[in-house]
């Protein structure tokens, strides 16, 4: 495989490379980032809820495209990769076509952290799927009790919502009674905006 082209990995060799950082430690290690990031997807939910519900693979956190150079100043030490279409390339490459990045231990090859780096505007976020959907970073992100930032719950569900795998699944049915009705109103709106007749929407 050309280094143009790409590198493809089969899941099993990426879940055999994976060993994250629990949101805890990335929070220690990003502690003096001034950027807004926010822990993301199912450990996103997680966090939400109040306990750990299911393993969790990786995690994964966002952040303004323009801070990603914060993230990885915080992160001395370590590789970047380029992930997207099911490949893997060094960074820089295919840096501006693809959003995900993962943060790799040069001598073991171990990857610890993904990194989405997000469209914005200014302080407000824009959703990568329709920027029509925004928000200001002080209302997309919540935090624990003990200072981890996390995105809100129908943000992290919409991203979801696009693949319902088993695992989504279960994520809506243990968020959605904890969900508040207006955020319950607003995830059915974005999902009947990108996903129109999505039998979520009747589950909210």
């Amino acid at each position: 495989m050309t280094e143009d082209r790409g590198v493809v990995l089969s899941g099993d060799e990426i879940d055999d490379r994976w060993d994250a950082w629990h949101p805890v430690e990335v929070a220690e290690r990003l502690a003096q980032v001034r950027a807004p990031w926010c822990v993301a997807a199912g450990w996103a939910l997680d966090l939400f809820v109040g306990e750990v519900t299911r393993d969790h693979d990786d995690t994964e956190i966002a952040v303004p495209a323009a801070g990603f150079d914060e993230i990885a100043a915080a992160l001395p030490g370590y590789a970047w990769d380029v992930v997207g279409d099911g490949r893997i390339w060094p960074y820089p490459q295919r840096l501006q076509e693809h959003f995900q990045t993962w943060l790799r231990e040069p001598a073991t090859g171990t990857y610890r952290l993904d990194v989405f780096r997000e469209p914005h505007r200014d302080d407000h976020w824009l959703c990568r799927r329709d920027r029509a959907i925004s928000m200001p970073y002080t209302e997309l992100i919540l935090r624990t009790d003990d200072g981890i930032p996390y995105v809100i719950p129908e943000v992290a569900l919409l991203f979801k919502a696009k693949h319902c795998r088993a695992k989504d699944e279960a994520d809506l049915r243990r968020v959605v009674p904890k969900l508040s009705q207006e955020r319950r109103f607003r995830l059915r709106g974005w999902l009947s905006r990108l996903h129109p007749g999505h039998a979520w929407i009747d589950a909210l």
